[in-house]
């Protein structure tokens, strides 16, 4: 590869043929025909609205096909990553919110740092540290969560985040009861004409169809129906209550920002005339703090009163004077005449409450792409968001080389990881400064572009202009897509994640494996909606059993086998000698298996006190370090004083380089190494001249050619 190339990764798509530019025009078509809703319904499980998924659908697709070595790799929003950034940000700001989409933002741009960093110093093999086990477990409970986070959405019933996941599920069970009936209609209605489709027509685009059907019908019926009102319009006390504590609130949130934001002019001002070091900036910094404590905990006021608020139900009435009013459901009398709806409060901004009556919708998409911009960098935001973004950049990338090498597998290209991380860090820098969330590569996109011929990462380019197209001309058609609809769609895609098998798979192969999948799989969904402490306790305990495993390797007490091997003892039930001890250690000799070691030939000569040798068979050990090292030392210099010699065979070349170094070899003498076992049992028998030495450790000898 040129150094152009390395710079510039798609000049390889050059000079571009005809017929394989025909093929990508096809591919990157339908797979924006894919690209478009799922975007919108992956920002809206981020916590976003709904049209930052078509931010997201934009630069970083492109980008991340430019600078990325797969040719049919599909960038863009997808579920796992949309659903860490959801779950990660909900605990700083509420879903959908201002400083919720800053954060966003700021989550990407760390993201693609983190990403491109690590790509630029070629530490792609970083994201061995979460196995296989971690990731299958992590997959399995996050798209449940995924699937159960969407049930609120296709029903029509209203529920409050909290920091219980489960027990934020449970109440949307027991008030299915409140269930809106043509919402549920319309997400059943988008699930059916993608599994028909899937069925039947699959090379239809059929979540596109299903959008665009619902959406019409959505339109024709009236889906949507707002209103809104004044506080006074409601005859209940407590109703006009909540509405002026929200008011309140929001008044009082406005005030504390505005003073913050004062006070860091007041600093910037201050700084800038005296220095850093002027006494003011302690009591500043010190009043910064306390407005932030206190925004915090008008920000958690807020979200606890407008639950309560979105949970009441009322019907529209007229009161004497003819002007309509909203009275809570049941609270009626009998035979009164109302306007036969159920409404919900949507909004409550300076004392008018936006009421809705009807199904939700997407609501106005901004028509163009956001002007380029750079969210305010907080330090302190920017420590607080770090674990999740490295979480985010190690899951996304492991994500997108996943899917790269398993498609590669059928293209025939060679992959390169460390430049996979490049463009997809430079997708989520590009990305964050035209307002996108995190993003990563697409397992059902990526299947899709392959599958309809993509040739290079031009059917990405065409994709992504595809969505600009969308942006500039077509939002006005995305009004009324019904919310049910993008729900069936996020609840359709994640369905093919769950993978019980995987799990009983890592069980079969091994049982440490099989542990980890099971603790990430349960401390994912105990901990949801913070997912990121799921996978790093799976991912601790994975490095936390494989390092039990190395401080305790195998160690077999060997005997000789009838076909003339030497092999364990204890499971080929063998017999042994009571006067030489023949040990194999399976693992590296470091710090941490040292005693292990040390106990393992101890406990043996102490089982055989007629012993006189004890043979060591190295071939598994492939390192010894210092503390192997000292310990071998003194293990054979102890040894010797009780009249047992330690033999060693098959030591690799890197073991005995230490030895050498150090001087333990001469030490222990060159004599007593051997590269054959064999030859190693040859030498204790002519050291013995012992009649009695057991005849079936006597080394093999070559049987004599028939005569």
């Amino acid at each position: 590869m040129t150094l152009k190339e390395k710079l510039f990764p798609f000049l390889r798509w050059f000079p571009l043929q005809r017929q394989t530019l025909r093929a990508d025009f096809i591919a990157g078509a339908t797979v924006a025909m894919v690209l478009i809703p799922q975007s919108m319904a992956y920002a809206q499980l981020a916590g976003l609205p709904a049209y930052y998924g078509l931010y997201a659908a934009f630069l970083p697709v492109l980008i991340a096909a430019m600078w990325g070595s797969s040719n049919q790799l599909a960038s863009g929003p997808v579920a796992m990553v949309s659903l860490l950034t959801g779950s990660a940000l909900s605990q700083f700001a509420a879903p959908g919110s201002e400083q919720f989409i800053v954060l966003a933002i700021m989550l990407a741009l760390m993201v693609g740092v983190i990403e491109l960093g690590m790509g630029l110093f070629r530490l792609g093999a970083i994201v061995s540290f979460l196995s296989h086990p971690v990731i299958v477990g992590f997959t399995n409970a996050a798209a449940i969560i995924i699937a159960l986070s969407q049930f609120n959405k296709l029903f029509g019933v209203h529920s409050a985040r909290s920091e219980r996941f489960l027990a934020d599920i449970w109440d949307v069970v027991l008030r299915l009861g409140d269930t809106h009936w043509p919402t549920l209609a319309m997400g059943l209605l988008a699930m059916a004409v993608i599994l028909l489709l899937r069925r039947y027509r699959p090379a239809w685009p059929g979540v596109l169809v299903a959008v665009a059907l619902t959406t019409l019908l959505s339109w024709a019926t009236g889906f949507e129906r707002n209103t809104s009102a004044e506080a006074v319009q409601f005859n209940d006390t407590q109703v006009r209550n909540v509405i002026d504590s929200m008011t309140a609130l929001n008044a009082r949130a406005i005030e504390l920002r505005r003073a913050i934001a004062e006070k860091g002019e007041e600093i910037e001002r201050v700084t800038e005339a005296e220095g850093l070091s002027h006494p003011r900036l302690i009591m500043l910094n010190a009043d910064i703090e306390f407005l932030r404590l206190e925004l915090r905990a008008i920000d958690a006021e807020r979200r606890v009163r407008f639950a309560e608020a979105r949970r009441l139900r009322f019907t529209g009435v007229e009161d004497d004077s003819g002007r309509p009013s909203f009275r809570l459901v049941g609270t009626l009398p009998q035979g009164t005449p109302t306007d036969g709806r159920r409404w919900l409060i949507a909004k409550i901004d300076n004392g008018r409450v936006q009421l809705t009556g009807g199904g939700e919708v997407v609501g106005t998409v901004p028509a163009g792409i956001p002007a380029p911009d750079l969210p305010e960098i907080k330090w302190d935001t920017l420590l607080k968001l770090l674990p999740t973004a490295l979480v985010i950049a190690l899951v996304g990338f492991m994500e997108a080389i996943s899917i790269a090498k398993s498609m590669a597998t059928r293209t025939k290209q060679r992959i390169d990881p460390n430049q996979e991380l490049v463009g997809q860090g430079l997708a989520n820098i590009v990305g964050g400064f035209f307002q996108s969330f995190p993003v990563s590569g697409s397992f059902s996109r990526s299947a899709v572009n392959l599958s309809a011929g993509a040739v290079t990462g031009v059917s990405s380019v065409i994709a992504a202009l595809i969505v600009l197209v969308t942006l500039l001309l077509f939002t006005p058609l995305l009004y009324h897509l019904p919310q049910a609809a993008l729900a069936a769609i996020i609840m359709l895609a994640v369905v093919n994640l769950v993978n019980f098998k995987a799990i009983k798979h890592a069980w079969q192969a091994h049982r440490h494996d099989g542990i980890a999948a099971v603790v990430t799989f349960i401390a994912t969904l105990a901990f949801a909606p913070h997912l990121d402490n799921g996978i790093l306790i799976g991912a601790l305990l994975a490095v936390g059993l494989y390092l039990y495993r190395t401080m305790r390797p195998r160690v077999a007490v060997l005997g000789r086998h009838p076909d003339g091997t030497l092999r364990d003892a204890r499971i080929f039930n063998l017999p042994t000698s009571e006067r030489v001890i023949i040990i194999r250690f399976d693992g590296s000799l470091f710090f941490a298996n040292v005693p292990y070691f040390e106990d393992a030939i101890l406990e043996q000569a102490a089982r055989h006190p007629q012993a006189r040798y004890i043979l060591v068979v190295g071939d598994a050990i492939n390192e010894l370090d210092a503390s192997g090292e000292e310990m071998i030392s003194h293990l054979v210099m102890r040894l010797r004083e009780s009249g047992l010699t330690i033999v060693f065979s098959g030591l690799k070349r890197q073991v005995l380089s230490v030895m050498e170094s150090t001087g333990l070899y001469d030490r222990i003498g060159a004599q007593h190494f051997f590269r054959h076992e064999e030859l190693a049992l040859q030498y204790i028998s002519q050291s013995l001249q012992d009649p009695g030495f057991d005849a079936a450790l006597q080394p093999q000898r070559a049987a004599a050619p028939e005569k």
